[in-house]
């Protein structure tokens, strides 16, 4: 199906997530994508009785105007029937899953709640009656202590001068602190202060990364081979391209990539995202570290997207097993 352009009333909202509640880039651009996929959807629902022909070809033809269309009196009519009208198509005509359907409710009750409480253009939330789909959760996918230690040991291998000691500090860096792709293209030098990172992460909000001592020797080694592969080349981005530009989060998935297959594990299932996973597990599982102190280490919003880190793999359920103090009662 296609869209329709941003009617104002969207806009208007759009610019409100930038300028008073402070989103990044990213997260409004996703806000917008799915909410003109919503009034799309209800425009073609409410108008055109499901002939997606007609609407495509009306388009085309420039005749469909949001801002006409898209009225305070056109909000007020989509009802609760609508709602999950588009929930089923979100479902069976885009082939959403769980996780991506759950998001766009929540972009949807994010601007309804605007709609009703911050401009009072509605008289009723309706989205507040809408209930999430079930998501099924799963373990997250890690490497072992060992595991991790074998890629480290691969990245050691690498001939290159400069790549083995910026491909190390990066590596390294995901292992130990949990950061985020897009949070660690980003770190600059000026960033680092003493033992941590001051940077800006997701939802534009001040993010303080603090590095282990070890950590932070190689990011220094690394920095001195910088330095002399820049030459009289200046910019503060920390990690750079063989181009001597800042590094791009695709450029990380691609080094991260060729590590992971050199050391013999399989890319469809191991990933750059998945040394943020390794690091939150090594932490909780070695560290003994509280979950309210890894929620704020990872930069999660909710307690609740940190417990999925609290898993227990078969070593340490069979070791909760033989703990139990009835295990060695003779009988």
């Amino acid at each position: 199906m296609k869209k329709i352009q941003t009617p104002l009333i969207l806009k208007d909202y759009l610019s409100y997530l930038k300028s008073i509640r402070g989103l990044s880039k990213k997260t409004i651009s996703e806000y917008n994508y799915d909410l003109i996929n919503f009034i799309s959807f209800q425009i073609l629902r409410k108008f055109y009785f499901d002939d997606l022909d007609r609407f495509n070809q009306d388009l085309e033809k420039s005749i469909i105007d949001s801002n006409k269309i898209f009225t305070k009196s056109f909000i007020n009519d989509i009802n609760i029937q609508d709602m999950y009208a588009y929930i089923s198509y979100l479902d069976n005509e885009l082939n959403d899953n769980t996780s991506t359907r759950s998001r766009k409710l929540s972009a949807l009750r994010s601007f309804y709640k605007y709609l009703h409480q911050e401009i009072e253009m509605i008289d009723n939330n309706i989205s507040e009656k809408l209930r999430n789909p079930k998501i099924q959760k799963r373990q997250p996918v890690y490497l072992t202590l060992s595991e991790t230690e074998h890629l480290l040991s691969t990245i050691a291998n690498e001939k290159n001068e400069f790549l083995r000691n910026r491909d190390m500090a990066i590596v390294f860096t995901f292992l130990t602190t949990g950061m985020r792709l897009s949070e660690l293209v980003s770190v600059n030098l000026s960033d680092i202060k003493d033992d941590h990172f001051s940077i800006i992460g997701k939802g534009n909000k001040e993010r303080t990364i603090y590095l282990t001592k070890n950590c932070l020797d190689l990011i220094d080694n690394y920095i001195m081979i910088r330095k002399n592969y820049l030459k009289d080349k200046k910019t503060d981005a920390l990690f750079i391209s063989t181009r001597k530009n800042r590094i791009s989060n695709r450029a990380v998935q691609s080094t991260v990539e060729k590590y992971l297959k050199k050391a013999g594990f399989d890319t469809s299932i191991y990933s750059t995202h998945k040394l943020r996973h390794t690091a939150a597990t090594l932490m909780y599982k070695y560290g003994n570290v509280d979950i309210r102190a890894l929620k704020d280490v990872l930069g999660h919003e909710s307690v609740s997207t940190t417990q999925i880190y609290t898993h227990l793999d078969n070593e340490d359920l069979k070791n909760a097993v033989n703990k139990n103090p009835l295990s060695n009662l003779k009988i």
